[in-house]
């Protein structure tokens, strides 16, 4: 049996959908059981919990081989660390009162790192706390999600895409189809002790590059527009998002940019092979 957090968003949902095609047992752990209806027509099992619900996590995770797990973003969380070090805990805790034999955790790039990486700390300390118990566990570190330049398209019709990130540097960027795809893989061929493994797209892309494939699925010139990364804060401030996440994802945007958020190295190196233009053209209806 193989437990998939997240069902609903796009990595959990590849996960599940690719596990269930394998014929493996799959139980999906919602939030809203009336989510639920379409897995228990293709065979899953549901199971209704919160990632703040340590009991009722144990529930979905018991008699499990394998387990998916992430941590969803709380955009109203003022204190994100804090926050997510306690989720990491509960689920942590959970998994140890159903003896889940392996973990997949969804990590990320510069997880490494214990400070600078902005939301990435959170993934940090979710690592250490996952490392510190009984479960064999995989950290799955993608890179820079494709999907995230869906926030840059409101401008496209002015043949414009914006951007914090340095226009002319090629970063590793990979498709959510993708980091499922992977978990779901290290799902079904099990695992033992602690271990990381790196994900990447194909190839790396700077913003000028996922321009110009945008610029190719819309068929119109569409220029990377370089923006100050010392105003992407109050930038996103202005758009509705709360100071402390604002503040870290300018954190975060200085480290991609000064190359402090980089792989670790030394690990296994998986690549993807979703193109950044399948992703554009996806996001933009195409």
């Amino acid at each position: 049996m193989f437990v998939v957090l997240g069902a609903s968003g796009n990595t959990g949902k590849v996960v599940a959908d690719t596990l269930l095609a394998q014929k493996k047992a799959v139980r999906v752990v919602l939030r809203d059981a009336a989510k639920g209806q379409a897995w228990a027509a293709r065979g899953a099992e549901i199971a209704v919990a919160d990632v703040e619900d340590s009991t009722a996590l144990a529930r979905a995770f018991k008699d499990a081989d394998g387990a998916y797990i992430l941590l969803p973003p709380s955009y109203s969380s003022s204190r994100v660390r804090v926050d997510n070090g306690r989720r990491a805990q509960t689920i942590a805790a959970a998994v140890e009162a159903a003896g889940v034999a392996h973990v997949v955790m969804l990590s990320s790039i510069g997880a490494q790192q214990p400070d600078g990486t902005g939301p990435i700390l959170g993934i940090h300390d979710a690592e250490a706390t996952f490392s510190r118990g009984g479960a064999a566990v995989t950290f799955l570190r993608a890179a820079y999600f494709m999907e995230n330049w869906g926030g840059s398209l409101y401008a496209v019709a002015q043949g414009v895409l914006p951007t914090f990130l340095l226009a002319d540097k090629a970063i590793p960027m990979v498709a959510t189809r993708d980091i499922g795809l992977a978990a779901a893989r290290l799902l079904a061929e099990g695992g033992s002790g602690k271990r990381a493994i790196e994900l990447a797209g194909p190839r790396e892309y700077s913003p000028r590059d996922v321009a110009a494939a945008l610029a190719r699925v819309m068929g119109k010139a569409i220029v990377a527009q370089q923006e100050p990364e010392e105003t992407m804060a109050a930038t996103l401030m202005g758009a509705g998002m709360n100071a402390e996440w604002g503040r870290l994802f300018q954190e975060l945007t200085h480290g991609v940019n000064t190359g402090h958020v980089v792989w670790q190295g030394r690990l296994p190196l998986w690549r993807g092979d979703t193109e950044v233009q399948t992703v554009l053209a996806t996001l933009v209806g195409k």
